[in-house]
């Protein structure tokens, strides 16, 4: 079944593959691309799969960005996603890594098409480009302004946009970072990167680590304000323990994460996208258009972080036989 579902979404571009992000209303997307295509081809050993549909986008990337939608037909591709990105840098990274572990290896032309495309996708962002995406001081990755939706919680009404997350979003951290370590392999000749990564990791766990609630702030330097914190109980602090190949927290700290995210927003099918304690969680999805994507983002539960989830659960157990089968 999986193999089945694989070959649906997987579809030819050009010369190369890409994945759409939902049939029929949905074209590819580049954040919906290289989520699934880690579980749709890298984890199920479609290697050759995974690889043309790397090098389809590898010559995509402009000012750093990678397209987070293209239409379906005739106009220009839309760049309003900070992670797609980053999502990239981490599947290149899986899919080389698992072909090594094959005892295989991309051909040279092609290794060098990836590492060109994951370093100016770095270069971009670190030098700064579209929608105040940038590095900060503080080496933690900086986006987004007024009108704007730029993360996965991304709804948007006219000009209503309902989870804007202005400044440091959680999960974009955890990405920027896991993109860094990714470059030390890929790119090792240029040690910035490792520097890079040394002082934004100093700067999340020190940043990020909400005190009171035992658990991450879900936004710091809220709408680009030093010090003002979004301390939102949402899932996208999991990202910082599961579902990227480098967990950033101390174990004490990784635990008290899993342990808040299981007892505020686990469901059999899912994560929470906020906690039933807040004021402006929506228990229901249902409704008009306004309504829906009113909710979308502010309790419906999502189970593509499951996965994520689960993989932290079982991390902060140190990785046991016993926490596997209880997971």
């Amino acid at each position: 079944p999986l193999e089945r579902a694989a070959d649906a979404y997987v579809v030819r571009r050009g010369a190369g593959r890409t994945i759409v992000a939902g049939y029929p209303w949905f074209t590819d997307w580049g954040r919906d691309t290289f989520i699934a295509m880690r579980g749709l081809c890298t984890a199920t050993g479609r290697l050759d799969v995974a690889g043309e549909i790397l090098r389809a986008w590898s010559g995509e990337v402009s000012e750093g960005m990678l397209p987070n939608r293209f239409p379906d037909r005739g106009d220009a591709p839309e760049f309003n996603s900070v992670d797609a990105s980053l999502w990239y840098v981490v599947a290149v990274h899986e899919y080389l890594q698992a072909l090594a572990d094959s005892g295989s290896q991309a051909h040279a032309a092609d290794r060098d098409a990836l590492a060109s495309a994951v370093e100016a996708v770095l270069d971009g962002y670190a030098h700064g480009t579209r929608y105040r995406i940038r590095v900060d001081d503080d080496g933690l990755l900086s986006a987004g302004e007024p009108g704007v939706q730029l993360t996965w919680m991304d709804a948007k009404v006219g000009d209503w946009v309902v989870t804007p997350r202005i400044g440091k979003p959680v999960e974009v951290q955890a990405l920027w970072l896991n993109a860094l370590a990714a470059a030390d392999d890929l790119l090792p000749d240029n040690t910035r990167w490792r520097d890079l990564f040394a002082r934004g990791s100093s700067a999340f766990a020190s940043r990020f680590w909400n005190k009171a609630a035992g658990c991450l702030y879900d936004v710091v330097d809220v709408d680009h304000e030093p010090g003002r914190v979004d301390g939102s109980m949402r899932p996208n602090q999991i990202f910082a323990v599961g579902g990227l190949p480098r967990s950033l927290l101390p174990a004490e700290q990784a635990r008290q994460v899993v342990d808040v995210v299981e007892q505020t927003l686990w469901t059999p099918l899912g994560l929470r996208s906020l906690s039933p304690d807040d004021s402006g969680y929506r228990p229901r999805y249902r409704g008009g258009v306004r309504d829906r994507d009113g909710a979308y983002h502010q309790g419906t539960v999502w189970p593509w972080l499951a996965g994520p989830f689960v993989e932290a659960w079982i991390r902060v157990r140190g990785g046991t036989a016993q926490a596997k089968a209880e997971a």
